[in-house]
């Protein structure tokens, strides 16, 4: 005898509550299983392949000049291993960091080279750019009177042509309203003016 439509309904519910059983006794780890090989496929073991053109390709400065920066933020960013995991290393901290500002890939893109969570990343990240920050910081000179920048600016204008500018970042496109009788000069690939 075939099962009613209310027997059917009845064996879909239990299928449905035994599926969610499953998945819920199945969660046995705080990670994926992929991500606790870090050591294994991280760009790490890649760096240290790299030839010396390739290196500053990837994080955009040389290997000496990484190293010393390692040792500068080094202290700053280590973390120590628990019983329960682990750390990410300062090393591991750094280049992830620097293939970040380098690329602008999100945390999501970033994670299948780093072999990090991009949670773990959403810290790591800005705390390892604060770390730069307040190692370099005497490095960084702003002007700081109204003469030092107009010479700045002047600057801008006799060098390249760009009057009012007071500054530039490699890579990032800043929106402007677009000069008088430039066509497309200053238009851009992301379809604005930059």
């Amino acid at each position: 005898m075939a099962p009613s439509k209310r027997q059917k309904i009845g064996i879909a519910l239990a299928l449905v509550t035994l599926d969610s059983d499953e998945k819920k006794k199945r969660r046995k780890y705080w990670t994926k299983q992929w991500l606790l090989k870090r050591s294994q496929f991280s760009h790490t073991i890649l760096m240290k392949e790299l030839e010396a053109e390739d290196f500053k390709n990837f994080l955009r400065m040389d290997s000496n000049c990484f190293e010393e920066l390692l040792n500068m933020v080094g202290p700053l960013i280590a973390k120590q291993d628990t019983l329960m995991r682990s750390s990410v290393s300062a090393t591991q901290r750094l280049i992830v960091t620097l293939r970040y500002l380098a690329t602008g890939r999100s945390y999501e893109d970033l994670k299948f080279s780093a072999v990090i969570s991009p949670q773990l990343l959403s810290s790591i990240i800005p705390e390892t750019c604060w770390a730069i920050y307040n190692c370099l910081k005497h490095y960084i000179k702003m002007p700081t009177t109204e003469e030092e920048w107009k010479r700045v600016a002047n600057q801008f204008e006799t060098k390249w042509n760009f009057s009012h500018c007071l500054g530039a970042m490699d890579g990032k496109h800043i929106a402007i309203r677009k000069p008088p009788h430039s066509g497309s000069a200053y238009y851009n690939y992301k379809s604005f003016f930059s």
